[in-house]
């Protein structure tokens, strides 16, 4: 397992950054690695972002350091997305399947957790996050029917999409991870604008479906102070709760939306009228 820690960077500090600096600091480049484990422990909320490739063997999420406790779920809840081939997941003493586009909420105190592929052929990417958690709560499958669905945008701003809500309180308990996806639809390509910063949460953001010759624009920064990020198919932007959040890509994607912090209402948003944007 491999694992990298990003210490929180002040807003006044960003204004600062170059490309790299930024890229260094909010962007996971490499998320999904043949065979391995590769996690980025992050102190804003002190999120975990991840993902797990299993294709010749079973992987086990092991706790390393940063983590603190003896084993990865001891005081942690975690979701997994399966955005690749079939899978399994062995968590909380039951065996779990999950297809593309399915997710798994894994409770605190779940004990040992393992990924497997269920065709070496066509792997299966588990996309992982986690926060702190003070409790626990029921382990449970989500499926994209048994989603909380919300349509948003319109062709007009170039922003149609449709919202799964998975790990939300509509569907199943957690402590504090709410976790969702969101799939443009063809033709679109704006997400999220007009734009809002909530900062009683922190959020990370995972596009995928994405050609490998597309991008997406991330717009990030304070909403007087944006900057952006080039961002390619399934890489990952950890998002401070001062930061704006929104994006347009080359073309139409899907992006994998997690957040932590002080509550779990969605619609909790400090919204920023366009002229305000700078």
């Amino acid at each position: 397992m491999k694992i990298e820690v990003r210490q929180v960077s002040h807003p006044e500090a960003t204004k600062g950054f170059d490309t790299a600096a930024l890229r260094r600091h909010f962007l996971i480049e490499s998320l999904f690695q043949p065979d391995e484990i590769a996690l980025t422990y992050s102190h804003i909320d002190r999120l975990v972002v991840g993902g797990a490739m299993p294709v010749s063997k079973a992987l086990e999420l092991t706790a390393p350091k940063p983590i603190g406790t003896t084993s990865f779920m001891a005081r942690r809840e975690l979701g997994v997305v399966n955005i690749g081939g079939a899978g399994r997941v062995w968590a909380d003493g039951g065996v779990h399947d999950l297809d593309a586009h399915e997710a798994l909420y894994v409770a605190m105190g779940a004990g040992e957790v393992r990924f497997e592929s269920v065709d070496v052929a066509s792997p299966a990417k588990f996309y992982l996050i986690s926060a702190p958690a003070h409790a626990r709560h029921k382990t449970v499958k989500i499926s994209r029917a048994m989603a909380n669905v919300r349509e948003l945008g319109s062709p007009a701003q170039a922003n149609e999409r449709t919202i799964y809500q998975m790990i939300h309180p509509d569907v199943c308990a957690s402590c504090q991870l709410v976790l969702g996806m969101t799939v443009l639809k063809p033709n679109n390509m704006w997400n999220t604008m007009p734009c809002h910063t909530h900062d009683r949460r922190s959020e990370a953001y995972l596009y995928f479906d994405l050609r490998a010759d597309a991008r997406v624009i991330h717009l990030m920064g304070e909403p007087q102070e944006t900057r952006h990020l080039v961002v390619a198919n399934e890489q990952a932007i950890l998002s401070p709760g001062w930061s704006i959040h929104s994006g347009v890509g080359t073309s139409n994607y899907a992006f994998i939306w997690a957040m932590a912090g002080d509550n779990q209402d969605f619609d909790d948003m400090d919204m920023v009228p366009m002229e305000a944007l700078r």
